[in-house]
């Protein structure tokens, strides 16, 4: 499985960079990143804008590490995790302008979710068209747990390493299947319907500005191999979702039309009950760790 966010290896990153800025012979990186966050505050907020920015300045950062005295001799993997620390690090001061950072994509992430509760009303494995010998209850729901932490943290790294454990989850169920079945190894066409049911099952808060983060603010030299490939069936499940229809789910249009209309009106009926708390806030920003927010140079 992936590497938790909350790992040892993945602490050691950030606090080992954290550790490194705190020294004098540091100023002049501490200056850089000082005046590049000041530099962003003075404009609007804009998702593309911001992004094309923040992935300038993780490159032009990357040069000046490597050659930085601090980091004389150091190898690729210390390097890497400097890198990573400072993603992490600038992220966390950017999150709130950056994380739905408009009324569109607070819009996005609500029909989402909407689509979702439907679909999870009368949406089986068969829709889907999964084989049964690849029903596995145990495995789903531990993929489901892993895709539903993305909302606990702030960093695009953090994020995406909830996507992968999801996605290693399910590939790790298709490599047994096929080993102990003696069936031909799975590709795509089995890997994207369980990642859609299971993206189903979990309703993952904020999917919608959770992926648009993860894709504009995750350093782009790390958004290849196996993570675009994790990473790029998770959007496609998105679309699949929020472009659902009969013909997509194995059913007559009227037969999914009806299954609609009776899961909106059970959702009605829901939140009219007298047994459903009323009155209560609820954050459109979702819960985000603690740990990830109070870091300071």
């Amino acid at each position: 499985m992936a590497e938790s966010p909350m790992s040892p290896a993945s602490r050691v990153d950030f606090y080992g960079f954290l550790d490194r800025m705190r020294r004098p012979a540091a100023a002049d990186l501490f200056r850089s990143i000082k005046s590049f966050l000041a530099s962003l505050s003075l404009d609007e907020p804009s998702a593309e804008e911001d992004g094309a920015r923040v992935q300038a300045f993780f490159t032009a950062m990357e040069t000046t590490i490597r050659e930085h005295p601090l980091w004389a001799n150091a190898t690729h993997q210390e390097i890497d995790h400097a890198l990573e620390g400072l993603e992490k690090y600038i992220m966390t001061k950017l999150f709130d302008r950056t994380f739905v950072s408009s009324a569109e994509d607070a819009a996005a992430d609500a029909e989402v979710s909407e689509k979702i509760g439907l679909l999870q009303q009368f949406l089986r494995p068969c829709h889907l068209d999964i084989p049964k010998i690849l029903h596995n209850e145990a495995s789903w729901l531990l993929a489901v747990k892993e895709l539903q932490k993305i909302n606990s943290f702030r960093s695009p790294r953090d994020k995406l390493l909830c996507i992968m454990s999801c996605c290693q989850v399910i590939n790790n169920l298709l490599l047994n299947v096929s080993m102990s079945n003696d069936r031909s190894p799975s590709g795509a066409d089995e890997f994207l319907p369980i990642l859609i049911y299971i993206t189903i099952k979990a309703n993952p808060p904020q999917l919608h500005s959770n992926l648009k983060f993860v894709q504009l603010f995750r350093r782009e030299a790390k958004l290849v191999s196996e993570v675009e490939y994790y990473l790029t069936n998770l959007i496609s499940a998105k679309m699949f979702i929020v472009n659902v229809n009969g013909h997509s789910l194995s059913m007559e249009e009227s037969e999914f039309q009806k299954h609609m209309e009776s899961a909106k009106l059970g959702t009605q009926i829901s939140a009219a009950s007298p047994s459903t708390p009323q009155g209560l806030a609820t954050s459109t920003r979702g819960p985000q760790k603690q740990t990830d927010m109070e870091v300071h140079i």
